[in-house]
């Protein structure tokens, strides 16, 4: 392997062919070559081509994993592979940065059919490592195996640094909920790929995020040493986050839909395509910015805050926003990503 002057990785393979005619082992060899390439990193002892990794991480280690599967979390007509491949990174690793962790290495595993190029699984390893780069970590293995349609599974490994770990249901009565980042633009970005009526170009930075969404996961170490005391990342919508943090904490948690921060294109994009934009800000997932409780003296610079967590409470989860109760049998109908529910898009 060699690095072209773009600065992707050049495999010596052809990219045309399928994975079925090339083999596994030669494709997984181009895997680890891309996996391996540039400065090693301290805390691998073992890396990508043996039978298993081995990390120095000096401390406790955070292990999380999350999976994307073609036609359910994404399409090939709407992202590249490298993009998809980001994307799964960008999943896994912010799980381990709302335990207050920061990401050190990665294992991944790839299914396709025997009929795919070996070019998409290139690009999407491409993708995988260039994302991984961009958190300071390392590809530190995985697997290559034959299915019927394209699944990506990311497991990262973090390490916590000394820091105690932040768990889902710390959070006390009298502390205020805040966020990492602004809200809704990856809802907002399939909204724009989905509506015929909208052009990709009109709102390049909304599809762009849905693609790859942009957290910044340093946030996660940031606000542990503050001292949060629950935190999550907001995969499934900032209602499904609220709901499980609830439920965990077994206290009452009350939102200000117009505090939720949100990015003027979002607005912008609403409007032009007769959306409520409180369901992309509550409802839509995948942006990854971090959901966390703090004493109100505590909150990080950049956080902005959007709510509170009252008493217990005796029917948790009991989540409010604007004064109303959502999630609830009686509250409206608005709630985020539903993993069984039937595929709604991206």
């Amino acid at each position: 392997m060699t690095i072209d002057e773009t600065g992707r990785p050049h495999h010596p393979i052809d990219r045309t062919d399928t994975v079925g005619a090339i083999g596994e082992r030669a494709v997984i060899a181009a895997l680890t070559a891309s996996a391996t390439a540039g400065e090693p990193a301290h805390d691998i002892v073992i890396g990508s081509g043996d039978d298993a990794a081995v990390l120095d991480i000096g401390g406790s280690a955070v292990i999380s994993t999350d999976t994307v599967v073609e036609g359910r979390h994404f399409r090939f007509g709407w992202s590249t592979p490298e993009q998809v491949g980001a994307r799964a990174v960008v999943q896994s690793s912010a799980d381990v940065a709302a335990m207050g962790g920061r990401t050190t290495g990665l294992v991944v595993s790839i299914a396709c059919p025997a009929e795919t190029p070996v070019g998409v699984v290139l690009d999407l390893n491409d993708g995988v490592v260039r994302a991984a780069h961009e958190l300071d970590a390392r590809v530190l293995g995985g697997d290559l195996v034959a299915a019927g349609q394209v699944v990506v599974s990311v497991t990262a490994v973090g390490a916590l640094e000394d820091r105690r770990p932040v768990s889902l249901g710390g959070a006390r009565t009298g502390d205020v909920l805040a966020v990492s980042g602004p809200l809704g633009a990856s809802a907002a970005g399939l909204a724009v790929l989905s509506d015929p009526r909208a052009a990709e170009s009109d709102w390049p930075e909304l599809v762009a995020l849905h693609r790859v969404p942009a957290p910044d996961l340093g946030q996660g170490p940031i606000a542990a040493a503050a001292g949060a005391h629950a935190m999550t990342d907001i995969s499934d919508g900032l209602i499904e986050e609220l709901l499980t943090m609830s439920r965990a904490a077994g206290l009452a948690m009350a939102v200000d839909s117009d505090a939720v921060p949100r990015r003027p294109d979002l607005v912008e994009a609403a409007g032009a395509l007769g959306v409520d934009l409180t369901r992309w800000l509550l409802a839509g997932g995948e942006d990854h910015h971090l959901l966390a409780s703090f004493e109100a003296a505590a909150v990080p610079p950049g956080w902005t805050v959007i709510g509170s967590v009252g008493a217990p409470s005796t029917s948790a989860p009991e989540v409010w926003v604007d004064d109303r109760r959502v999630g609830g049998p009686d509250g409206p109908d608005l709630h985020g990503w539903q993993s069984f529910a039937d595929p709604t898009g991206d």
